[in-house]
C-alpha cells in the first residue's frame, strides 16, 4: 500500500489549482468530474503521490456539505490498494466502520471505498484500486 493522494476540499477549483501551481510549481495532471458524488476534481502530481482538489458541483454533495460545515481544507487521505473487495471484507470482519461496504466508481477509472473517521482516529480514509 501507499498514499495515492490527499483530498482537499475547495470552493473554486480553478482558483485553487492556480494557487497551487503558482505557490508550489505543481502542475495539474488531470481534471475529472464524478456526477454520482457531485464533485469536480483536479489532480496535481507531487512526488510519488498527488493532491486532489475537490470542488462541489451541488450543495448537497459530500464535498458541498463538508465545505458548509468545516470550510476549505483537508478532506481525506487515500491509500492505494491491490484488491479492494478483499480488503473491505477483511476490515468489516475486524469491526472497522465502513462508509462503503462495496467498491464504487471513482475518478480516472478507479474503484473506491471510504472508511468512517470513527475507525481511523478522526481522519476520513479512502481506499483506491486503480483500473487495469
Amino acid at each position: 500500500m501507499k498514499i495515492d493522494h490527499i483530498g482537499i476540499a475547495v470552493r473554486a477549483l480553478d482558483e485553487a489549482t492556480k494557487s497551487y501551481e503558482e505557490t508550489f510549481g505543481l502542475k495539474v495532471s488531470s481534471v475529472d468530474q464524478v456526477e454520482e458524488q457531485g464533485v469536480r476534481l483536479a489532480m496535481l502530481d507531487i512526488g510519488e503521490s498527488r493532491l486532489e482538489l475537490l470542488e462541489p458541483t451541488r450543495d448537497d454533495s459530500p464535498i458541498g456539505k463538508f465545505l458548509s460545515k468545516r470550510g476549505e481544507g483537508l478532506h481525506h487521505i487515500a491509500i492505494q490498494v491491490e484488491n479492494l473487495e478483499l480488503l473491505l471484507t477483511r476490515l468489516k470482519a475486524a469491526g472497522v466502520r465502513l462508509i462503503d461496504e462495496k467498491p464504487r466508481n471513482g475518478a480516472h477509472n478507479t474503484k473506491v471505498a471510504f472508511i468512517h473517521p470513527s475507525s481511523t482516529h478522526g481522519v476520513l480514509m479512502e481506499l483506491v484500486q486503480h483500473g487495469e
